[in-house]
């Protein structure tokens, strides 16, 4: 009987590394800069390059959110600390994972990321020369850490969709991150489908980058980010012949003379970078009303003098953070009611957030994500 018993023990122990050969399986992904990286496949351990990837890789771990990250970026509780506080008020050992700072200001510490033996690091393209110019990636293969790009901020339109693909592939979660996608393609073509149909008239729209942040104005978006998103909800982006990248500035005088038909501002709660600013503070749970408040402040600026959109009350406020997760298709439902009500009258961008976040996310919905000077829009 003894010696059945060893045999039978040493063929589940057999089968139990057969099976440890099984998951980890070494493959070769490609990430958004057409990089080839062997990855050992699903990862068990990983860095954020950014804390506002938990936006998507909370979706694909929905129970437990965090239970891959080993480190990751300390933005998120500035760039948007009421999503951060709602994180720690339900998995409290957040506050304890160790933190980094930035490749492009040099604070990024590579020592500590080797220490916490990841198998791989997530990092967002906008790091990229940064990276190279430091010789992390070399420096990081030779320790066995694989690195790859992924982008919700540079060319978001483009590289959403392949990010989203190359985190699920890592994570083994490949069927979860394709029901998101094909959730977001649902979501916007709500809105493209309508337009090509009906063919409206677009109205011509100035899309301010945090406005308040600063006293300077007006930060905005090219051909890309925000500005693409306001093309898909059937718009004209003012700044789309003036700048020309994703991001850049267009002075007072470009806007009073180019008399823009409606003015969309993003917002969110930036205590932590501009203490007592006239940011908006559009965001998770925001309070509406006192976001309101400050986008009217923002209408009293040089920029806004005799502008058409002030005058008719089409001035509005989104949250900033939706130019850097997959979420932007809210954020085009809700820029198609703007922009045309009589089409989109019937499109409720709260309940399709509220929907994302009962499937896909973490943590209830709470609203506070976009206020209008026009109220019926």
């Amino acid at each position: 009987m003894k010696f059945f018993n060893k045999v039978a023990a040493a063929a589940a122990g057999f089968c139990l590394f057969i099976s440890s050969i099984a998951l980890a399986d070494t493959v070769k992904v490609t990430d958004v800069t057409g990089r080839e990286v062997e990855v050992n496949v699903p990862v068990e351990h990983v860095i954020l390059g950014e804390g506002r990837q938990i936006y998507f890789v909370g979706a694909l771990d929905k129970d437990e959110p965090f239970k891959r990250v080993v480190g990751w970026r300390d933005d998120l509780a500035k760039a948007d600390p009421e999503t951060y506080a709602a994180y720690l008020a339900k998995y409290p050992d957040i506050a304890k994972l160790p933190t980094f700072g930035g490749m492009k200001d040099g604070t990024f510490d590579i020592e500590q990321a080797v220490a916490l033996k990841p198998d791989v690091m997530l990092m967002n393209i906008d790091a990229k020369t940064a990276t190279e110019e430091a010789g992390y990636i070399e420096k990081l293969e030779k320790v066995g850490i694989p690195l790859v790009y992924v982008d919700f901020r540079e060319k978001p339109m483009e590289n959403t969709e392949p990010s989203m693909r190359l985190i699920g592939k890592l994570f083994g979660k490949e069927e979860k991150a394709e029901e998101f996608i094909k959730f977001r393609a649902d979501s916007i073509a709500k809105v493209t489908d309508t337009l090509a149909k009906a063919n409206p008239k677009k109205p011509l729209v100035f899309m301010e980058r945090a406005g308040g942040y600063s006293d300077d104005c007006c930060m905005s978006f090219g051909n890309e980010n925000f500005g693409r998103m306001v093309e898909f909800a059937g718009g004209v982006n003012m700044a789309k012949d003036i700048i020309p990248g994703t991001f850049g500035t267009v002075n007072p005088e470009q806007v009073i003379a180019s008399n823009p038909d409606q003015i969309i501002i993003t917002g969110g709660n930036w205590e932590g970078y501009v203490p007592g600013g006239a940011w908006v503070g559009v965001g998770y749970g925001a309070d509406e009303k006192e976001a309101q408040r400050k986008l009217e402040g923002l209408t009293e600026r040089p920029a806004s003098t005799g502008v058409k959109a002030v005058k008719d009350g089409n001035v509005h406020a989104v949250w900033h953070q939706f130019y850097n997760n997959p979420y932007q298709f809210v954020a085009i439902q809700q820029m198609a009611k703007w922009l045309h009500p009589d089409l989109f009258g019937d499109l409720d961008p709260e309940a399709t957030f509220k929907e994302l976040h009962e499937r896909f996310l973490p943590l209830p919905y709470k609203s506070g994500y976009f206020v209008s000077l026009n109220a019926s829009r």
